[in-house]
């Protein structure tokens, strides 16, 4: 069953229904890390609604925090835009594999999804398009309804921020702790652990050796092409 072919059977309500269904996961995640977000920019001195404005229009957990702590520790604007710019290139590898199931698609819709797209949606939408049963319609409904419950948890988590003493439930901790939990979930075979582990090795040498934020994006790709290079082979072998 092609996509065309969903999207006859399958009603607003179906899809809207659906995509919420996939998403609920990703806003349960959302709101103590969107809190805990929240919280840290108004303690950095973000009023409420600079954080509801770069909830919106950047949408990008690790870069927002990462904004946060460089305020707090008084950078400049231009360090600011430069580090967050490196740590959010992962995003052109992941439009890119989600372009495989977008063919086709109108620019209009593409802006559109691709405003919405972050790791945890990314890894929801993949998931089922390679399961097939799935389609743009609710792909852009996953996305989107993580955006309306991760910009209200940012807001509400810089209005009670000023009750939170700092440090206090290990609110700095929250984004790390969820990309572990990802990870932990992607780790379905052998293939990909291993996919991970080289992630992990190219990173911190990576780290050691070249100064900068490169090796984040620079560790995704060394470590992407090298997994993809290795199940090719293993596919061969059989």
């Amino acid at each position: 069953m092609d996509q065309q072919e969903i999207n006859i059977k399958l009603s607003a309500a179906d899809v809207l229904r659906q995509g919420a269904k996939a998403a609920w996961p990703i806003g349960l995640g959302y709101i103590p890390i969107g809190l805990a977000l929240g919280v840290l920019a108004q303690q950095a001195g973000l009023p409420w609604w600079a954080v509801a404005m770069m909830s919106t229009m950047v949408f990008a957990g690790s870069a927002q925090f990462i904004c946060v702590a460089m305020l707090a520790a008084g950078a400049s604007i231009p360090a600011i835009i430069l580090t967050t710019l490196v740590v959010n290139l992962r995003h052109t590898l992941m439009s890119s594999a989600l372009a495989v199931y977008l063919a086709g698609v109108n620019r209009k819709f593409l802006a559109l999804f691709s405003y919405g797209i972050t790791d945890e949606s990314f890894a929801v939408n993949m998931t089922r398009f390679k399961n097939g049963q799935w389609d743009r319609w609710q792909a852009l409904v996953v996305n989107h309804s993580s955006n309306l419950v991760w910009v209200v948890a940012t807001v509400t988590g810089s209005l009670v921020g000023q009750l939170v003493p700092q440090g206090a439930f290990g609110v700095d901790y929250a984004l790390t702790g969820m990309f572990i939990c990802l990870l932990v979930f992607q780790l379905n075979g052998r293939i990909y652990i291993i996919t991970g582990l080289l992630a992990a090795l190219i990173s911190v040498g990576w780290y050691l050796l070249i100064p900068g934020d490169s090796y984040i994006v620079g560790a995704s790709v060394c470590a992407a092409t090298l997994g993809y290079l290795l199940k090719r082979r293993y596919r061969s072998s059989k």
